[in-house]
């Protein structure tokens, strides 16, 4: 780029923005520690803030004490500006692969945001002497470039978004009315690296601190701390680049840095996360160390931790918050952690960068196992056919390699981390082998994955994303080919399950494979979190709501939290599909049996408590004797007490068995239900009723039992004098990001097809209505414009007197090609709150996301059946429903149905784009499904399988309606 020259004569050297080097001026990289009895002074808060359209848009005078920046505006630090300002400072772009600017690195355009930040600080009347040793300016985080002055001083510039850079500016402080100077660039030839499907957010992202540096105070130092599954023996020894002692009182070590002590320890496991305090002392600090003793290695082809093989039922975790967007407090981090143990998830990939250090504290702390991702991704080059991807150009293997060091050495002290990844989605290069080969020679002890490695040239283990359940099938087989060192590694699934809108399904029919085949070690679900941006006019904000020029809509929402943080649905499905204790039984035998589906614990920390249940109501309880060192992969069938002498016969029964926590755990109250399961006692008595009644025709209407009805056109008018409309066939559902599918899928996009053979305008033919001697029935035919394909359909209509039963039949004609949506029928009902029901709960299921639905009886309101997906589309359906009470009726159904209720039509929800489009209505729109569709994830993914998906085929189905109170 050029100098500019400003008023006052001032040029404005900008040359750094486009280098493909990462810097100049930072100390090398080191381990992070979060406290120690050094000083420090944080400068996060207020900081004063001017935006200029370009790199050059402002001289360098603002870095200068005394510059007077009063009629700046201010931000907070940690924060981006583009979400502060209420829209002053620019807005957010979301793009999953494209570049946002024209791809000719390393050139960004002359239109590049930049953001002056300015505090001035005082020094604390504490802070050391300044003859005492010197100082460190630490940055952990600046997107995307950063040029950093102190009292007036240039002390360096750096790119590496997510990356902590630290400066030497000790000879540069003074007591009082110190001047930071910081000049953040949107955009720069880091940007290149830094495409990773999720906003584009510049700023000061994360803290600012700047440490005393005591004369021989600890610099970097590295904690080796293995551990020998076949002694019980850990070994630890700290190299530290200042001489000292490390301490850890626990275990009665005390020596020097660099010497290796042995001693029986209780390893580390995410399970079992046993962690020793420590300390490291210099002759100028004190470090607190938290050491846990684990071996990683590949030994039979298998990934082990302490001699074990281990299963990974993980997620990808983007860093967000709905306000702050990637600048997160420890607390939300916390809240993440928490989530996720209680949830029964025991991995993270940090997709697709280092987290803030903070987070990688709390999976030591409360245990789970890291992949600790590098700060790259080149995505957009595939839109070039990989064409000048920097990852093989030789001129930018410097920056790779700065960004695999910087992680490396910042986070290679936590036993959380058990594997190094590359990056994501960077093509291939000379520049991936380079960060293999320096990230083996500085650390042995754990694997190096990258995904885009199909050869595992340069990598540990073999890693593939959003691979269908048959190649995973094949895969754990052994039967992928590929090259001999492929065949014998281990395998994971880095990313997959792509949660997007309702879903995602068909995970238990992965998790089912993962536990079929030794090699297949698990997966991460794409991912944790929807990338929500709190918005007053849509409530969250995605994709395209900020008038971007390129974007990706709401692909960007698609975790297994909604954006504050409330589960979705998924995550119940996924906490149930990966519970480490398998409870199953037929119920023939009068036992239960109980696998321990744990890498490494027993089951000590749980208790069982069983429920005997009629007709959904648990009669009576009590504990169930497990064996409490039933070890991991063991099971043990345990007998079920008698049933109680005075359940009702002509019921369904059965059990429910909880595995609880027993006692308080470090991230779970005692009782949380870490998993549970059921066994059936009795079938379920189906409905019956016994047509007595005569349809009577009098004054435009025809009167059956307590059903009236439109003598022209058979429609049901009320039942026992509740008003019900529009009761019809319905096949029709709002699509959802996995109905609609994704532009490079492989499988048929049913989502698109539907709508292009008109299934959301299908047309209602009376053909005829007839009245029987004990039967109504109206026949019709429904069909799509256009078409020749269409549902014969009838309803037979039958009463008892005060029971109304309707049986719906439909014969197919024509070449059906798709499959439905659903199928079944919708009715209307005008005055609808309360709803209870016998069935699957407490949330939504669908045929491929139903393993957390349990069978009990349940209650909501209408508003709450609804979830809340960012982009409107089907959700709420509870499965296997018995029978269900709302608005006065109750509907039981032959055999179990799908039922939703919601105060707009299937319609309104699939012409919002946004939860603020849907106004609720004066009438409850009630599906009763024989049939649904099932999920998938072809959002990103495979689409429904085979035996989930709604063929077209002749079908029958019964309900039957009776009024209540309510």
């Amino acid at each position: 780029m050029s100098y500019r020259t400003t008023a006052a004569s001032t040029e404005t050297a900008t040359d750094y923005v486009e280098d493909v080097s990462p810097g100049s001026g930072a100390l090398a990289p080191r381990a992070w520690y979060a406290s120690s009895d050094a000083g420090s002074l944080s400068l996060n808060g207020s900081w004063s803030f001017r935006l200029s359209p370009t790199a050059d848009g402002a001289d360098d005078s603002f870095a200068e004490p005394g510059f007077d920046a009063g009629d700046w505006a201010e931000v907070t630090v940690p924060g981006h500006w583009v979400l502060q300002g209420d829209g002053a400072f620019g807005a957010p772009i979301y793009t999953n692969v494209r570049y946002p600017f024209p791809v000719d690195p390393p050139h960004v355009p002359t239109e590049n945001p930049t953001g002056d930040h300015l505090r001035v600080f005082d020094l604390p009347s504490d802070w050391p002497d300044l003859s005492d040793g010197g100082a460190v300016l630490r940055f952990d985080g600046v997107e995307s470039c950063a040029r950093v002055w102190l009292n007036g001083t240039d002390i360096g510039e750096f790119k590496g978004s997510r990356l902590p850079h630290e400066f030497a500016v000790g000879h540069l402080l003074k007591p009082s009315g110190n001047v930071l100077a910081v000049r953040v660039h949107q955009w720069s030839a880091g940007s290149y690296l830094e495409d990773q499907d999720q906003w584009w957010l510049p700023g000061i992202f994360r803290d600012v601190t700047l440490l005393h540096r005591p004369a021989g105070s600890v610099l970097d130092f590295f904690t080796h701390a293995g551990y020998d599954h076949t002694t019980g023996e850990g070994t630890l020894r700290v190299e530290s680049d200042v001489d000292g002692r490390v301490t850890v009182p626990e275990l009665d070590i005390d020596v020097r840095t660099g010497e290796p002590v042995t001693v029986a320890v209780e390893p580390w496991t995410a399970e079992t996360p046993r962690v020793y305090d420590g300390v490291l002392v210099t002759a100028g600090e004190r470090v607190p160390l938290r050491i846990g003793f684990r071996t990683v290695e590949v030994a039979d082809g298998l990934i082990k931790v302490n001699g074990k093989a281990v299963l990974f039922k993980g997620v990808n975790r983007h860093e967000w918050h709905p306000e702050k967007g990637r600048a997160l407090d420890l607390e939300t981090m916390r809240a993440d952690v928490l989530l996720m143990k209680r949830h029964n998830v025991n991995a993270v990939r940090t997709s697709h960068y280092p987290p803030h250090p903070a987070f990688l504290d709390l999976c030591d702390e409360y245990g789970l196992w890291v992949i600790d991702e590098c700060d790259l991704e080149t995505h957009g080059f595939t839109e070039l056919n990989w064409r000048g991807n920097p990852v093989d150009d030789d001129r930018w293997t410097p920056a790779l390699l700065d960004r695999a060091s910087r992680m490396v050495e910042r986070d290679k002290n936590h036993p959380s981390v058990v594997i190094w990844s590359l990056g994501n989605e960077a093509g291939t290069g000379r520049g991936l082998t380079a960060m293999a080969e320096w990230i083996h020679g500085r650390d042995s002890s754990r694997l190096v994955h990258y995904e885009g490695d199909w050869e595992c040239r340069d990598t540990d283990l073999y890693s593939r994303m959003y691979a269908d359940h048959t190649e995973t099938e094949l895969i754990g087989r052994g039967l992928d080919g590929g090259t001999p060192k492929r065949r014998g590694l281990p395998f994971i699934l880095c990313e997959y399950g792509h949660a997007m809108g309702n879903g995602p399904g068909g995970i238990a029919d992965y998790q089912r494979i993962f536990e079929a085949h030794d090699r297949i070690q698990g997966g991460f679900i794409w991912e944790w979190i929807d990338h929500g941006i709190k918005d007053e006019r849509f409530g969250y904000a995605y994709g395209g709501d900020f008038g971007e020029e390129l974007h990706d809509g709401n692909f960007v929402c698609d975790g297994l939290v909604f954006p504050d943080r409330t589960p979705s649905p998924g995550l119940a499905e996924f906490k149930k599909v990966i519970e480490p204790v398998r409870i199953d039984g037929d119920g023939t035998d009068g036992t239960v049996r109980v696998t321990n589906a744990y890498d490494f614990a027993d089951l000590s920390a749980l208790t069982f408590e069983w429920s005997y249940d009629v007709d959904g109501v648990a009669v009576e309880t009590g504990t169930l004797a497990v064996p409490p060192s039933l070890a991991p992969g063991e099971s043990a069938d345990v007998k079920l007490p008698a049933p109680p002498a005075d359940a009702r016969g002509g019921a369904e029964c059965g059990w429910t068995v909880r595995a609880l926590l027993a006692d308080e755990s470090a991230w779970g109250a005692k009782g949380h239900q870490v998993a549970w399961g059921q066994v059936p006692a009795s079938a379920r008595p189906l409905p019956t009723l016994t047509a007595s009644a005569a349809p009577a025709l009098a004054d435009g209407v025809i009167t059956l039992g307590s059903g009236v009805f439109d003598a022209r056109t058979g429609a049901l008018k009320s039942i026992g004098g509740r008003e019900v409309q529009g009761l019809r066939l319905d096949v029709w559902r709002a699509p959802t990001d996995n109905d609609d599918g994704a532009a490079w899928q492989p499988d048929e996009r049913y989502g698109m097809l539907w709508r292009d053979l008109g299934l959301h305008r299908m047309q209602h033919r009376l053909d005829s209505v007839e009245l029987g001697e004990d039967a109504l029935t109206v026949r019709s035919r429904v069909a799509p414009a256009a078409a020749e394909v269409g549902l014969n359909t009838e309803y037979r209509w039958t009463s008892d007197g005060d029971r109304l039963k309707l049986t719906v039949s439909v014969v197919p004609q024509g070449e059906w090609k798709v499959p439905l949506p659903r199928l079944g029928i919708r009715l209307g009902l005008s005055e609808a709150d309360r709803v209870a029901w016998f069935g699957g709960g407490p949330g939504e299921g669908y045929p491929d996301t139903k393993s957390a639905s349990m069978v009990a009886r349940w209650e909501s309101t209408v508003d709450d059946l609804q979830t809340p997906y960012l982009r409107p589309q089907e959700n709420g359906a509870r499965a296997d429903v018995r029978w269900a009470e709302i608005g006065g009726l109750r509907v039981d159904g032959d055999p179990e149905f799908w039922f939703t209720a919601r105060r707009w039509t299937s319609e309104q929800l699939d012409a919002a784009d946004h939860l603020t489009d849907l106004t609720p209505g004066d009438v409850v729109w009630v599906n009763l499904d024989h049939g649904q569709q099932g999920i998938g994830s072809q959002s990103c993914g495979p689409g429904a399988l085979p035996q989930y998906l709604l063929r077209v085929q002749p079908a029958e189905f019964s309900v039957v309606f009776s009024a209540v109170d309510g």
